[in-house]
């Protein structure tokens, strides 16, 4: 089982956020499916993922994706996602 805590910033404030729960282990193969799900749930769009986010996420529990890492132009400043222990 694992958790992600997902978080939309807006002026470095939080504007929404959720908790994703998965009963399987985790799985940086379906990480894409992950962040899909994640993103449908906030309802915002769905981001490029680049090996370098799944790095991030592998080394820091932590990823950061900015405006620039969606193919659309996305209403809030960045999108968070944290590996909850």
């Amino acid at each position: 089982m694992f958790r992600i805590w997902a978080k939309v910033y807006r002026n470095d404030h939080i504007e929404r956020q959720i908790t994703y729960t998965k009963e399987e282990r985790f799985s940086y193969a379906d990480f894409f499916s992950y962040l899909t799900e994640i993103c449908d749930a906030l309802d915002v769009p769905t981001p490029v993922l680049l090996k370098t986010h799944l790095f991030h996420y592998a080394k820091f529990n932590r990823v950061v994706f900015k405006p620039s890492d969606f193919m659309e132009t996305p209403s809030f400043d960045k999108l968070v996602l944290e590996n909850i222990l």
